[in-house]
């Protein structure tokens, strides 16, 4: 489905589910692309994310792949390998590895998640051009509608 020579009514009568995949395959795609560019994965960020006191973490205390996956339910995609992503955070220095096979960031890793979390509002500016606030507030929550309307929640 493309939108090219389709009227609104006809827009408006096409698949929601059809369309909000496409957007989050492109989104992810492009995110992703450009952090590559940056040196560094999604899934490695989402990493420092969530072992950080000062983001995700309530507490700052090590997890284990188990644990973070756990936490990442939600967004984790199926071809994302934590424990490969968790090595290269180990060999980079910005993860620690306990006896008990727990990963702990270390001060590099939170200067690294801090650094990384930086190139956040460029990928953002760059995915809303031309969108104005108001318009991207009306999708969210028509989103969100459509999400109670289909029986699920919209935090």
């Amino acid at each position: 489905m493309t939108t090219q020579e389709i009227s609104d009514a006809e827009l408006a009568g096409q698949p929601a589910a059809y369309w909000t995949g496409v957007a989050y395959e492109a989104l992810i795609a492009y995110t992703r692309a450009r952090q590559a560019e940056k040196g560094y994965t999604q899934p490695q960020f989402w990493l420092l994310r969530n072992l950080s006191e000062n983001d995700i973490s309530p507490d700052g205390e090590g997890m284990t792949l188990s644990e973070l996956r756990a936490a990442m339910a939600s967004y984790i995609r199926p071809e994302d390998d934590l424990a490969a992503e968790a090595e290269v955070l180990v060999e980079r220095g910005w993860l620690t590895r306990d006896s008990e096979d727990r990963l702990w960031l270390t001060a590099e890793g939170e200067q690294a998640r801090v650094d990384l979390a930086s190139n956040a509002p460029a990928i953002r500016a760059a995915l809303h051009e031309g969108i104005d606030d108001t318009d991207y507030v009306t999708t969210v929550k028509v989103l969100q509608r459509l999400i109670r309307n289909a029986g699920g929640t919209a935090a």
